[in-house]
């Protein structure tokens, strides 16, 4: 699956993608708004962007669980190595260290993922903050080629501005056209 980025100028030009997606077989769960109007969406009954496509907290998480096992397994090696307490511990303990480092880097992972911008769509803040709409549109191979006829044939106005192989990807590149 396939996230294709459009740029639409306006809350009822979002509305007409949204109306032209559905008749053309995509599903309101493959289109996500993000816009600093969430009211405007919502009365006008686009589905709009979640927190996983706002927030950078999957890929916080992700990153966070990563630093804190590889930092629980560097400490754990210097425990067995040093024996710190003078005798060995039990492999129970090192593993409590490991689950616990890990969940730890997780969590903190977790509230910088919160409080920051997800890096995929930081490309395009400027012009959401000027009032325009990002338009996500997850397409299956199949539909991918229809959404872009459709967009390019109804909606010339919304410019196709990135593709990403998929959204929720923490580390997938995304390709801005």
């Amino acid at each position: 699956m396939k996230c294709l980025y459009y740029l639409s100028p306006s809350l009822d030009m979002s509305k007409r993608i949204s109306d032209d997606l559905h008749e053309a077989g995509i599903l309101d769960w493959y289109i996500h708004v993000i816009s600093k109007d969430e009211t405007g969406l919502s009365q006008k009954h686009i589905h709009s962007s979640n927190y996983l496509e706002t927030l950078d907290l999957f890929r916080g998480t992700t990153i966070g669980g990563i630093i804190g096992f590889v930092v629980s397994m560097l400490i754990v090696a210097i425990a067995i190595k040093t024996e710190p307490f003078g005798f060995p511990l039990s492999n129970t303990i090192y593993f409590l260290m490991v689950a616990f480092l890990t969940l730890f880097g997780i969590w903190e992972g977790g509230l910088y993922g919160i409080d920051s911008e997800n890096k995929k769509i930081q490309p395009f803040q400027k012009e959401i903050n000027a009032g325009k709409y990002l338009v996500l549109v997850y397409a299956a191979k199949d539909d991918e080629k229809k959404v872009r006829l459709m967009m390019e044939d109804k909606h010339p106005e919304s410019k196709l501005v990135a593709t990403d192989r998929h959204f929720v990807n923490p580390f997938s590149k995304l390709k801005v056209v």
